[in-house]
């Protein structure tokens, strides 16, 4: 996944190339383990190639002619995608009732392997990630704890082919899902962007790899983040987001400068609660999107502890659940948790990524 800097355009003889060649991958965590760093050693492949159905042809159409592509590119590479049959039942959400744990789902992404390789990352990458806070105003921790929560740091990147899984997210998502429609529009979108990309560069189009739902590189971006916040931070005249990591550090810091991100602003608050006054069910109902000033979330019965107390900006009330056994945990949410949550939309994946930065940078001072 490089893109040359000035993209060129694709020359006709490629689509016979193409052609020839076809004849005979957000959660992170959902992912197949990848044997290299490119992301694997066999890319998972599909069974029918969609270059016989009608729905998909049309759509290949209606691309070209919106984004003034060669139609016989579009149509030879939308074509030759091969649907992947276990990948619709993998967008499908959990089980009705299932309980959420919050320290089970943290084990998984912060322990010592990932530490250790936070820490190799880190010191690898120094310069650069200092280079990347003045720039884009995002500490070294949550860079190093996104691209660690999501690939281990370029080691589990997916196999799957990105064409094949953005094809099948848009014409065979699963109509089981509560927002189907969302859903699947949502992945023709990428699936448009992705073809947008490719086609402005002299690769093959059906060589990326990723996850099961179409993310790709280091950072696991989707196409249209790609496109929109991915940066050439070397200055080599091309991004590449699976083999260079400048440029995984300047993309990443970028795209939560896209979101908003405020320099020198925590993402959490320890809070504790006054239970005579305590309004819970008030102050969830925003779920994390920061609602609150710190003066209301008081009034609430919510307490942000140090700092906290003094926030200027809105909070959230960010409920973690530990199981059917434990009581939930609890933290005051600022408008940098928030942003965290616009990389994957759960609060449990924005703790994870702050927890592992912060683990990974205590390591580095050890």
């Amino acid at each position: 996944m490089r893109f040359l800097l000035p993209k060129p355009s694709r020359a006709s003889a490629a689509i016979v190339l193409l052609i020839a060649c076809c004849v005979g991958s957000t959660g992170a965590s959902a992912q197949k383990s990848a044997s290299t760093r490119s992301g694997a050693s066999s890319p998972v492949r599909g069974s029918t190639p969609y270059a016989t159905r009608d729905d998909a042809m049309q759509f290949a159409d209606d691309v070209a002619a919106r984004r003034g592509l060669d139609r016989e590119w579009v149509r030879a590479t939308i074509g030759s995608a091969r649907f992947l049959p276990n990948v619709p039942r993998l967008m499908l959400p959990g089980p009705v009732g299932t309980v959420k744990n919050w320290q089970t789902y943290r084990s998984r992404f912060i322990d010592p392997v990932r530490i250790a390789a936070g820490v190799r990352f880190w010191r690898d990458n120094a310069a650069t990630l200092a280079r990347a806070e003045q720039v884009y105003g995002v500490p070294p921790e949550i860079v190093v704890g996104i691209i660690g929560v999501e690939t281990i740091y370029g080691r589990n990147m997916g196999n799957f082919r990105v064409i094949d899984a953005l094809a099948t997210l848009s014409f065979d998502f699963p109509q089981g899902h509560p927002r189907a429609a969302e859903r699947e529009a949502f992945f023709r979108g990428e699936l448009e962007s992705f073809l947008s990309t490719e086609s402005r560069t002299a690769e093959d189009p059906l060589v990326p790899l990723g996850s099961y739902a179409g993310a790709m590189g280091m950072p696991q971006f989707m196409p249209s983040s790609i496109a929109k916040y991915a940066v050439d931070f070397d200055g080599d005249s091309r991004i590449d987001l699976v083999n260079n990591p400048a440029d995984v550090i300047g993309s990443v810091a970028s795209y939560f400068k896209g979101f908003g991100w405020t320099p020198g602003m925590p993402a959490t608050y320890p809070v504790h609660f006054e239970e005579a006054r305590l309004k819970k069910s008030l102050l969830l109902a925003p779920d994390i999107l920061p609602t609150f000033s710190a003066d209301s979330f008081v009034a609430a019965g919510a307490v942000p502890e140090g700092e906290g107390i003094r926030h200027k900006g809105l909070l959230a009330l960010v409920e973690l659940q530990n199981g059917a056994d434990a009581p939930p945990t609890y933290v005051a949410g600022t408008r940098n948790f928030y942003v965290i949550t616009r990389y994957n939309w759960s609060s449990y994946y924005a703790m994870s990524v702050l927890d592992l930065g912060q683990e990974v940078k205590a390591a580095m001072d050890q």
